[in-house]
């Protein structure tokens, strides 16, 4: 990979953090954008500005083309059967209520058991908490290995009659292990369960062939790949969409209705995006598209498991550091740093790299539970992706190396 080459196509990276050049490894929270996708939203604004699916005239009509042939890019970047199956949202955490909401108020019944893990983010968990108290449902959790993954033997165990519905997410944001999808979505059919898969931190890595997985929905957003903030993707077995209702209505979602309530709603996808869509969005996340398939899936997650290797084979030879997930396939590293057997705040090492210029994420990575599995307060996770070098792990590393408790508080006096 010609990652020199790569890296020119980032302005940001020309930019300095703290007086020192940016070395960014924050890309599991958010990735940076290259100039192909920065020019897709440019040019939308500067040439065509109109709404999707509402004027009569040239202009308009180039956006719908556009638009409409970005759902048909997504659909294809999927491997789903069609791109009615595709909704465009704010991005997955907007996925996840949307189906939540759905299934629970209008396919489950008081009693129903939705099961997840203690790993999952936030934005996976929480719409089912507070959507299972609305019905009567309740959660309950797949036990994790010691390794804090999910395996197939401990799906099974927590399998029974009242299980209607599974969610988790394909990678883990915090400890990057890969779910058995394929297999979960295979038992779960089998005992008539629903299968919702968060793929906010598998897309932009690993090649996702949803009709192979053969999960019910999955959800992903566009700035975790190189694309813009502020979008994000549904998919959705299309029969599922057709029978459910959506939770949002207005101008875009119907077909007619009258002052005595009656509604005729458009087909699906386009009764699920209610209002002015996020246009801007969609095309930059087509060019990210674009941008991600001309490297190739194959070659980038190949890259990070390199770059992974490096840092774990570098770090290993410190011996004040604690890493969590060595054996995940992916580029998440999640550490803590010790000084004379003491863990040093998370949030106070990544403080100290900040002063080098170097960008990680420290804290509960909002996955709140995993703290408690984990029995630490919080973590630090250096996310690797294909425009980061083994130069910038060296400075990583050699920052590590001068994170001492003493050194870490000193930076706040």
């Amino acid at each position: 990979m010609d990652t020199e080459r790569i890296r020119k196509d980032f302005p940001i990276l020309s930019r300095t953090m703290s007086d020192k050049p940016l070395v960014y490894l924050d890309n599991g929270a958010t990735t940076l954008k290259p100039q192909p996708v920065i020019d897709a939203v440019v040019n939308y604004y500067t040439y065509l500005g109109a709404n999707a699916h509402r004027g009569d005239y040239e202009m308009s009509a180039q956006v719908d083309a556009a638009y409409e042939g970005c759902r048909k890019k997504v659909a294809d970047y999927l491997h789903a059967t069609s791109s009615k199956e595709i909704i465009f949202n704010s991005g997955s955490s907007e996925g996840l209520n949307q189906v939540a909401l759905m299934v629970c108020q209008q396919l489950l019944k008081p009693g129903d058991v939705i099961l997840s893990d203690e790993s999952e983010h936030a934005s996976s968990i929480l719409p089912w908490m507070q959507a299972a108290k609305q019905k009567g449902c309740k959660i309950e959790y797949i036990p994790l290995d010691e390794e804090g993954k999910i395996t197939v033997e401990n799906f099974k165990k927590a399998v029974h009659e009242n299980v209607k519905v599974v969610c988790l997410a394909q990678v883990s944001n915090v400890l990057g292990f890969e779910a058995p999808v394929k297999e979960i979505a295979k038992i779960a059919h089998q005992n008539d369960m629903l299968v919702v898969v968060d793929g906010a931190q598998s897309t932009p890595h690993i090649d996702i062939d949803i009709q192979d997985l053969d999960v019910d929905f999955f959800v992903f957003s566009a700035h975790k790949m190189c694309g813009p903030t502020g979008v994000g993707v549904l998919y959705g077995k299309k029969a599922l969409l057709d029978k459910l209702e959506p939770i949002y209505y207005g101008g875009e979602s119907n077909a007619r209705f009258n002052s005595c309530g009656d509604l005729i709603l458009k087909e699906t996808p386009l009764k699920y995006e209610s209002g002015t869509q996020p246009i801007e969005g969609v095309l930059g996340l087509g060019a990210a598209i674009d941008y991600i398939q001309a490297i190739g899936k194959e070659a980038i997650h190949a890259y990070e498991l390199e770059l992974k290797s490096y840092f774990v084979q570098k770090v290993k030879e410190l011996k004040t550091i604690h890493l969590y997930n060595e054996n995940a396939q992916s580029g998440i590293c999640t550490f803590n740093v010790f000084d004379q057997g003491q863990m040093i705040p998370a949030q106070d090492v990544a403080s100290f790299l900040n002063t080098k210029g170097i960008a990680v994420r420290s804290g509960t990575h909002c996955a709140k539970m995993l703290v408690d599995v984990l029995k630490v307060s919080g973590t630090c996770r250096a996310s690797f992706y294909f425009y980061n070098t083994k130069e910038e792990i060296d400075q990583l590393v050699a920052a590590l190396q001068e994170a001492t408790l003493e050194n870490c508080i000193n930076i706040f006096f």
